[in-house]
């Protein structure tokens, strides 16, 4: 059965790679510019016009505003960029926000960073892929018709093509990508060509139209209003930037310095197309209503329901490269693309997020496994999941999934730059090298500017976009920083109850006899009950059996192993390829072919839980271990059980309702009063 099952795993995803291919996978910076960079560099298809569709509410006559927007979006994204390339080089472990975060401000104020970036991730699939099905949808109508379906069949492809490794799917974006990024420099420098040297006079479709203003003549605080709000929609193009300094490790040595240049030019890419974009669309006057059907007015008639506006960037290749042209069909087509492929950013952000947060036990622990493609496969899983109830929920619709956008990178942004300020008054404190100080010194008055800046506009995102659902991205950061609280609480409490005692212990009294293989993967008491508990078997030979998974965690098992003295001897299975359930069957069943006539009993530890929801927080590798062992002729399988408290708790609980049964009892149907033995009067 699990061969029938592998043959399309491997078809749609590939064969599984070696633990020692790692380095395989790292990737080069042509590479990982469209692989971390994608998100920020596709928000230029739609962060201009967010900018005018905001000013629309006062009319053509706000839309003098657009460029001085721009510019204080491209300080606040160079901002940024200089910002975080001190991050890359200060902790290249791939911690980014979260680490500085944690490391300086303490775990509450990194776990606030990680639930924002899970949050942001999550919108950003959601974001990338509504907008490019828009795109797709203004010239196939039937992606229109059913655009929550396209959206999570897009989902569903991309989410394959991660789960094929980190490398596959960047080669796969990185055409698209550049081909979006090349478009859209040849059009701004076509444009510029055109009106400057030719004085030709470009026009957009819209050009014509008149836009009806909801408040006509705004000033005073409500024009200021206005203005942080459009600016507040143009920061979505700085979304994703954080990518970068959280996917250090998959660069190539040198990683913090290959790092740091894909910033400089992911952030020098996007301002250019982003500023680009606005100037030609002031030039070709493009006209942006919120809403198109009645505000757009064309010799004073509204456009009605069947009118399609088109974003910016269409608009404003519409008028430079003409309507069907090659090169205004190859732009269009590659920005519907780079919009589905932009999600590739949060694809690659949350698995290894989450890959940490597991790490520091406030996610449950598969998130930490490498799957066969050493791609984290369990985060990427989950992204989609989330991505995709957010489609349906919103109905694939980009204008009210944006109003949730930005808020939780802008916390990040803030937390973390504030980090780095704490990081360095530290090391300034014990630093003594003039050289070095100084280096400090200027690296803190960059980190000190990006705090005040992106916490000044985190004020400005929450003021302007609260109501206009932004709370909704608030309560999902809430949501997350609850449930990683309440897991981590879970697992300190099951290590503190499960943690060996130096000294003599209960568990380590013989309850009887037993042996053969006691499986392990830590030393603590669920252990070393199964090891009390196989030495009294008296078998002919007795052997702890481990599997090396991770080789730093199998060293610490050995040297703790010999701290202790544990008298049985240990033998550890390489994995190269992350398994662990075959290496031990294979084992088991090596030792049967070696004497048929023998036994193999094998122990297994296992915890005990209370609650449901404790057994996902927990790897059933024991239960699979079980199901085939069981099968395997001439194999015992032992349990050894350690009960948890909440185990107890469970069991006391239903002692007081009175609906305490037996292992059993369910198959057995529900208890029933048995009738009484006839008396000898009967």
């Amino acid at each position: 059965m699990s061969k029938l099952t592998d043959v399309p795993k491997r078809i749609l995803i590939g064969r599984a790679l070696r633990s020692d291919r790692l380095g395989e996978t790292l990737l080069p910076k042509r590479i990982a510019l469209p692989v971390f960079a994608s998100d920020p560099l596709s928000s230029v298809a739609y962060a201009p016009g967010e900018v005018l569709l905001v000013l629309s509410i006062a009319g053509v006559s706000a839309y003098h505003f657009s460029p001085w927007i721009a510019v204080a979006v491209v300080v606040l994204m160079f901002t940024v960029v200089a910002s975080y390339r001190q991050n890359v080089h200060a902790y290249p472990s791939g911690g980014g926000d979260y680490e500085v975060a944690t490391t300086n401000l303490g775990p509450r104020a990194g776990l606030t960073v990680a639930s924002a970036l899970l949050v942001d991730y999550v919108l950003t699939v959601a974001v990338s892929i509504s907008s490019g099905i828009e795109n797709l949808g203004s010239a196939i109508p039937f992606v229109v018709e059913h655009k929550v379906f396209c959206a999570a069949a897009v989902i569903v492809l991309l989410t394959l093509m991660n789960l094929r490794g980190v490398k596959e799917s960047g080669k796969l974006f990185a055409i698209p990508t550049y081909v979006f990024v090349g478009g859209v420099f040849i059009m701004i420098a076509w444009g510029a060509f055109r009106g400057l040297v030719l004085g030709d006079t470009m026009r957009a479709p819209t050009a014509d139209y008149h836009i009806k203003a909801e408040h006509e003549g705004l000033a005073g605080f409500a024009l200021v209003f206005l203005l942080l709000r459009a600016f507040s929609s143009g920061c979505a193009a700085l979304t994703g930037v954080e990518a970068i300094s959280n996917g250090v490790p998959a660069f190539r040595k040198p990683k913090s310095k290959n790092a740091a240049t894909t910033l400089a030019m992911m952030g020098l890419l996007a301002v250019t197309m982003f500023c680009g974009i606005i100037a030609l669309a002031m030039t070709t006057q493009v006209r942006m209503a919120e809403k198109p059907a009645t505000d757009l007015l064309h010799n004073g008639v509204p456009l009605g329901s069947g009118y399609v506006q088109n974003p910016v960037i269409s608009q404003v290749a519409e008028a430079v490269f003409g309507k069907g042209s090659f090169l205004f069909v190859l732009l269009a087509a590659a920005t519907a693309l780079v919009l589905f492929l932009a999600a590739n950013t949060a694809y690659n952000g949350f698995p290894l997020l989450g890959s940490i947060l597991a790490q520091d036990r406030y996610l449950p622990r598969q998130l930490h496994t490498r799957g066969d493609r050493l791609a984290f496969s369990n985060g990427i899983v989950l992204l989609a999941g989330a991505a995709m109830l957010l489609v349906f929920i919103y109905g694939a619709d980009s204008t009210r999934l944006i109003q949730l956008y930005i808020v939780g990178v802008f916390v990040s942004f803030t937390l973390s730059q504030t980090g780095m300020v704490r990081h360095w008054n530290r090391h300034l404190a014990v630093e003594k090298d003039p050289a070095k100080r100084s280096h400090m010194i200027r690296s803190r008055a960059i980190n000190a500017f990006g705090a005040f800046f992106t916490g000044l506009v985190l004020v400005v995102v929450l003021v302007t976009k609260f109501t206009h659902g932004a709370w909704v991205a608030l309560l999902g950061m809430v949501i997350f920083y609850a449930t990683m609280t309440a897991i981590r609480k879970h697992y300190d409490r099951v290590a503190e109850e499960i943690a060996a005692p130096e000294g003599p212990s209960d568990d380590m009294v013989r309850p009887s006899r037993v042996h053969s293989v006691v499986l392990i993967s830590k030393i603590h008491r669920p252990t070393l009950r199964a090891l009390a508990y196989a030495k009294l078997m008296r078998s002919d030979t007795l052997e702890a059996l481990t599997v090396n998974v991770d080789p730093a965690e199998t060293k610490a098992l050995r040297d703790e192993w010999e701290r202790r003295g544990i008298d049985v001897p240990l033998k550890v299975l390489d994995s190269p390829y992350r398994e662990i359930t075959r290496p031990i069957i294979e084992y088991v069943k090596s030792l049967r072919k070696e004497s048929p006539r023998d036994a193999v009993s094998v122990i297994i530890p296992e915890y005990v839980v209370g609650h449901w929801y404790e057994h996902l927080l927990h790897n059933q590798s024991a239960l699979r271990l079980k199901g085939r062992l069981l099968f395997t002729p001439g194999v015992m399988v032992t349990s050894v059980p350690y009960q948890l408290a909440s185990s107890e708790a469970a069991r006391a609980r239903a002692r007081k309702r009175q609906e305490w049964n037996a292992p059993g009892a369910v198959r057995r149907g529900p208890a029933v009063e048995r009738p009484k033995e006839p008396s000898a009067k009967d």
